[in-house]
């Protein structure tokens, strides 16, 4: 240790009180967190990149500082999926602290890195109050049994109105419009549920047809569009 001369030539007083760091809820425990293994909790968080084309929903399962699960979900970037692959690789298994100064390849997912950071080492984490965390796996519940992301893809002009294109439920086939034109409910097809099928021998005209869904007043329509052509 090199000190300035100015320094050395001062006088040594003792430190008298001593200022513990604030005890932060952590899987319900209150902790001094002092050094990186002190950290645990799950967590949410999102990020985004300079241009703002795409964004990242990180959920990160940390035990005594190392990320033992990670779910990297992408929306707006088809370049973002591939290193949203890399991500999943690079994240488990690394400090926080070694996450958040490793280049997760995107910005987005460097930035949703960052937002986590701060909330996991503050301690607000939505597992801060439950006793022992939660379990490894607990991240692929945000999925459903689909193992699918909560989609929502809506888009809309001032001269044509809107369109849903997708939602939670699936992929919307056709949008109900009552008589004044308005939408009262759409058609939609479960796409992780028809996939299921799919893989279990299921011929694939029985499978769409047997996961077909509709929400609202969708038998009430007065004319059904297809979203993404009318």
């Amino acid at each position: 240790m090199h000190y300035s001369s100015e320094v050395e030539e001062m006088t040594c007083v003792l430190k008298g009180a001593k200022h513990d760091p604030a005890p932060i809820p952590e899987e319900g425990k209150w902790v001094k967190s002092k050094q990186i293994t002190d950290i645990s909790g799950l967590t949410h968080g999102v990020g985004w990149c300079a241009p703002q084309q795409g964004a990242c929903k990180l959920t990160l399962n940390v035990k005594k500082g190392v990320i033992e699960e990670a779910l990297v979900e992408t929306l707006g970037c088809s370049g973002m999926t591939h290193s949203a692959a890399m991500a999943a690789e690079i994240l488990p298994g690394k400090t926080i602290l070694e996450a958040l100064n490793s280049d997760l390849v995107c910005d987005a997912i460097n930035t949703a890195m960052r937002e986590l950071f701060l909330q996991i080492v503050y301690g607000r984490t939505q597992s801060a109050f439950s006793e022992d965390g939660l379990p490894i796996g607990a991240g692929l519940e945000d999925l459903g049994k689909g193992l699918r992301s909560q989609i929502g893809t809506m888009y809309g002009t001032l001269a044509k109105g809107p369109r849903y294109l997708e939602m939670a439920e699936g992929y919307v086939l056709g949008i109900a419009l009552d008589e004044g034109g308005e939408i009262i409910g759409y058609k939609f097809v479960n796409l992780g549920k028809m996939m299921d099928a799919i893989k279990k021998g299921v011929d694939p005209k029985e499978a769409y047809e047997k996961n077909i869904g509709t929400y609202g007043r969708f038998d009430q329509a007065a004319k059904v569009i297809d979203p993404r052509k009318a």
